[in-house]
């Protein structure tokens, strides 16, 4: 059937509600609008879904929330596990409370018990729930970072990660095997709860994750010192993470929390920025002007889901207040963490690990080497490092100390199997409470990890793409490059080439190949000369292409011409092949 007969179908069916139905009418004229809507069905990919709010199969709709979870509860229930429930969080986006709603009922209605938060709830304590509660699944309502007319469902499986191997493969093969949307099952709220199969969760899962995070502190002697001193401001960005990452700062003491009063309230439209993303410079807008009105110590953003942390760290030397890219802020607080914990406990587990993706900064690695530990690189996504604490539990060898990756995100402890911005929130005032009682800032501390490690800087180049057309160009730039690998990228020759869907790695100087080990993906690295890097891979959350490359420098104002001069080469790069 093509695009427009499913939109005919749309408004012929009893199923569709009669606000769809008018919804599609308004758009009766516009062919290219019918087009994007019903050209295909809203991929359920490797983490579930995400996409424009709106009707139609190519939207974020109930009628699409509900085919997805139906896809869920077969695939639970194909292999067995019917009775361990699934937990429902979601965040302050449209419609999430709706969607929410609907994934629980259709579950219900399936026999599977969800266990729904009462309100907002950042996505790392979902992971946590789902492990608390001993659920088979999880399911959350955001699209993280995404501009408000987007929201999403992410899918986890019960080790609290997202879903992986096999089980994002069976998800998605359910999914895609119903065609007809009247045959989604779905039932009465009330009904729901009589028969025992709807729990609202809340209060005690919220205390629960709290004790979990304070858990990690090393050193609470130092938060005891400077908490009156050391001065935070705090933006939730309209988000979930308000009422968490206050609560446990409140708990352990810290008195001069400033909040972002502009950006408090949870709210969809996110009326203070463009989107609600702590990578950009204009979601700290406000928080550094508050910062500079109180001569804070430090700045600090969550997205919506409370993932994801943006760092701005104060200069006493300047007063200049300064951006910690993820890079940084992964890499400041991997040092802090597996510092203090030797100086703590005299020594690191034989068994311990670092990990981290294939796009993160080389700086990673070099931090878990200088203190003897293994350093494990995954593809892209939170989801391939919570796999590896799961073989490390299964297999009883390897003991997990800190991952992160380059986008914004980070676990400090096991509680979770997902990025966690409360927790990296909590970590990073401690540190900035254990430097102060030093009189250093955290911007010094950054700058004697750069001394001792080198002067790593890393950035990305981003192209937008989108439609049908811009998908068909994404990926002729990767079979571009994937047919005519460049041997020199500016500067800097190409050592190795890795080709993650092919799962192949080429020394360039002898010729030799040999396994990526690493699950297949389509994604090109590029290892360059003078520890340099190049890595190209399509967005797997939005219509874009993503160039990342990193290089390390003598100093701060070397790496920065080195970077400058690499991403003007990736921008020829990108521009040849458009």
């Amino acid at each position: 059937m093509d695009y427009k007969a499913i939109y005919e179908s749309w408004l012929d069916n009893p199923y569709f509600d009669e606000a769809t139905k008018a919804e599609l009418r308004a758009i009766a004229d516009d062919e290219n609008e019918i087009k994007e809507r019903f050209y295909m069905d809203l991929e359920f990919g490797t983490a579930g879904l995400r996409g424009v709010i709106g009707a139609g199969t190519n939207r974020m709709n109930i009628y699409v929330v509900r085919k997805a979870t139906q896809g869920l509860a077969n695939y639970i229930a194909s292999v067995g596990k019917q009775s361990q429930g699934v937990a429902i969080a979601f965040d302050s986006r449209r419609m999430s409370p709706e969607f929410a709603q609907e994934a629980a009922l259709c579950l219900a209605a399936n026999g599977i018990k969800a266990y729904i938060f009462e309100s907002l709830r950042p996505t790392p304590e979902l992971s946590y729930a789902v492990r608390k509660l001993r659920c088979v699944a999880g399911i959350n309502i955001t699209a993280s970072h995404n501009p408000p007319e987007y929201n999403g469902y992410k899918v986890y499986w019960e080790d609290g990660a997202q879903i992986t191997p096999p089980h994002d493969t069976g998800i998605m093969s359910e999914v895609k095997a119903i065609t007809d949307y009247s045959t989604v099952k779905t039932m009465d709220k009330d009904e729901a709860v009589k028969a025992g199969l709807y729990e609202v969760i809340g209060q005690a899962i919220d205390d629960a994750y709290m004790e979990e995070l304070k858990s990690q502190v090393i050193h609470m002697d130092a938060i005891r010192e400077m908490a009156k001193d050391l001065k935070i401001v705090y933006s939730p960005l309209h988000g979930t993470g308000n009422i968490p990452a206050r609560r446990v700062l409140k708990e352990l003491g810290f008195e001069q929390v400033y909040v972002v009063k502009e950006q408090e309230l949870p709210d969809g439209e996110f009326p203070t920025v463009s989107y609600p993303n702590p990578e950009a410079d204009e979601a700290f807008d406000l928080g550094l002007k508050l910062a500079k009105e109180i001569d804070a110590d430090l700045v600090l953003a969550t997205d919506p889901d409370a993932d994801r942390l943006g760092v701005r760290v104060k200069d006493s030397k300047t007063g200049e207040y300064h951006t910690l890219t993820g890079n940084m802020s992964g890499c400041l607080l991997e040092e802090y963490e597996l510092s203090q914990r030797l100086a703590r406990d005299g020594k690191l587990p034989e068994d311990g690990a670092v990990v981290s993706t294939i796009v993160t900064t080389n700086m990673a690695a070099a931090i878990a080497k200088s203190y003897g530990l293994r350093f494990i690189e995954v593809l892209t996504g939170f989801k391939f490092i919570g796999q590896q604490i799961l073989n490390f539990e299964q297999s009883g060898k390897g003991t997990y100390l800190f991952g992160f990756e380059e986008s914004y995100g980070c676990l400090i402890g096991t509680h979770a199997r997902d990025k966690d911005a409360i927790v990296a929130t909590m970590a990073l005032c401690e540190a900035a409470a254990y430097y102060k009682t030093q009189g250093k800032t955290l911007w010094d501390a950054m700058i004697d990890m750069y001394e001792k490690y080198g002067y790593y800087k890393d950035d990305i180049q981003s192209i937008t793409l989108k439609g049908i057309e811009g998908l068909a160009k994404i990926q002729e730039i990767l079979e571009t490059l994937r047919k005519n690998p460049p041997k020199k990228v500016g500067a800097y020759d190409v050592v190795t080439t890795r080709d993650y869907r092919e799962d192949k790695i080429v020394d360039i100087a002898t010729g030799e190949t040999r396994p990526t080990g690493l699950p297949k993906s389509n994604v090109l690295y590029y290892d360059l000369t003078d520890d340099a890097w190049l890595c190209v891979r399509p967005s797997g959350t939005e219509p874009k292409v993503k160039f990342y490359y990193g290089v390390k420098g003598n100093s701060l104002e070397d790496a920065d011409e080195k970077s400058k001069a690499l991403g003007r080469e990736v921008i020829d790069m990108i521009n040849a092949m458009m």
